[in-house]
C-alpha cells in the first residue's frame, strides 16, 4: 500500500515539473527552447519532454508564444515562436508554480517544424 502511494506522489511531481510536446524537425537539427542554453532532446517519435516556461510564454505565435530555434552543424535554420497551452495542474503545485511556471507545451497538436504548421 506505502508503494502505491510513493508512485503517485512520485508521478504527480514528474507531470507537475514537466511539460510534453511532438514535433516534426529536419533530420539532424538542434531544437533549442526559450532561449535556454541547451537544446531538448528529442526522441525517436517526435516526444519533448521539458521544464516548464514562465508567463513570457503565454499566447499564440506571432506575438506571443514559446520562442525556439532550430540549429544545424552550428547554424541557425530558422527561430519563431511555438503555440503555448496553459498547465492547470500549475494552480495546484506548490510552490508558486502559477507564479513561476504556469505555461507549458500543447500536448493535443504537432509543431510541425518543417512545414511551419501548428496543429
Amino acid at each position: 500500500m506505502l508503494h502505491k502511494i510513493v508512485l503517485a506522489l512520485f508521478l504527480s511531481l514528474l507531470v507537475g515539473c514537466t511539460t510534453t510536446g511532438h514535433f516534426k524537425v529536419p533530420e539532424g537539427s538542434q531544437l533549442y527552447l526559450y532561449k535556454r542554453p541547451q537544446p531538448v532532446d528529442i526522441k525517436a517519435n517526435g516526444e519533448v519532454t521539458t521544464r516548464p516556461f514562465f508567463w513570457t510564454a503565454a499566447g499564440m505565435p506571432p506575438g506571443g508564444g514559446i520562442p525556439y530555434r532550430l540549429e544545424k552543424d552550428g547554424k541557425m535554420l530558422k527561430e519563431g515562436k511555438l503555440r503555448a497551452k496553459f498547465r492547470v495542474v500549475s494552480i495546484f503545485w506548490p510552490p508558486f508554480s502559477l507564479i513561476y511556471w504556469p505555461m507549458g507545451l500543447n500536448p493535443n497538436i504537432t509543431y510541425d517544424l518543417i512545414n511551419d504548421k501548428q496543429e
